[in-house]
């Protein structure tokens, strides 16, 4: 999947473009996440997307933000102590419905429908490296 929206066809990808996925889990198959009630704001995700169920799971980066009921104070946050996480894919403009989706931590599954797509297992990333090759891939301003 392209990270600039619109379906492209794309040819001589450089191999720093490609990464092998992060776990061992086949793309049609929903990968059990094990760091959901781990999940705060601030925290850099990776979540399986697909299309529509007959495609595979791509991965896309996104970010943990806040819920809408929260300031953003951090003395007074309480999202992590929440059953809903509030996850952001800051490329897409505030506007955008792809900017924002909440997920369950308690019965996360796959949620979605075949207009807006599919999302699916969710992975936390630790390793700045990771987050930086993911940063590196992204375009360099907001996609409209």
């Amino acid at each position: 999947y392209s990270p600039h929206v619109r379906q492209t066809a794309e040819e001589n990808i450089s191999w720093d473009r490609l990464r092998a996925p992060p776990v061992d889990t086949c793309s049609y198959d929903l990968h059990i996440s094990n760091s959901l009630f781990d999940l705060k704001p601030g925290d850099h995700i990776e979540i399986q997307w697909r299309r529509n169920r007959e495609f595979p799971y791509g991965w896309w980066y996104g970010v943990v933000g806040h819920m809408e009921s929260c300031n953003g104070n951090e003395i007074h946050c309480r999202c992590q102590d929440t059953d809903t996480v509030m996850l952001e894919f800051k490329q897409y403009p505030s506007s955008s419905r792809w900017r924002k989706t909440m997920i369950n931590r308690e019965n996360h599954r796959e949620v979605g429908n075949e207009g807006d797509g599919f999302y699916g297992g969710i992975r936390k990333l630790y390793n700045q490296q990771e987050i930086s090759m993911w940063q590196s891939l992204w375009p360099n301003q907001v996609i409209e």
